[in-house]
């Protein structure tokens, strides 16, 4: 066994224990914000070990394996951040609004920005 095959097993580990967590929090999570969150975190550091560790077991026949990983990280890196605060916006949008477990309701900072710039679309019409 060389020692590409130990690291790269190493980070395809780690990798595989992001992604069941970040499935886990997914599960457990009480609103679509939250879920959002621990699905965005979790898996991009999930799927970017797991990628790399599959580079590196596979850069002892090639090294172009470790280049073609490094660019598909890159591009998770870029579009899941992206993808999670447009799915975001858009249950805001819905009204889809953040679970408060608090007595107090007005926590949510957003919703006057949100309401003001109805208002604004509802005066323009």
């Amino acid at each position: 066994m060389s020692i590409y095959e130990i690291i790269g097993s190493v980070l395809s580990l780690i990798g595989a224990s992001f992604l069941f967590l970040g499935g886990l929090g997914i599960y457990r999570m009480p609103d679509v914000y939250n879920r959002l969150q621990a699905g965005t975190k979790a898996t991009t550091l999930g799927a970017m070990s797991l990628i790399l560790g599959v580079g590196v077991i596979k850069m002892e026949d090639s090294w172009t394996w470790i280049v073609k990983a490094i660019i598909i990280i890159v591009f998770i890196a870029i579009s899941n951040p992206i993808s999670s605060h447009a799915l975001s916006r858009a249950m805001y949008h819905r009204k889809n609004f953040p679970f408060i477990k608090s007595k107090d309701k007005n926590m949510d900072a957003y919703r006057e920005v949100f309401e003001e710039m109805e208002k604004k679309k509802e005066d323009k019409k």
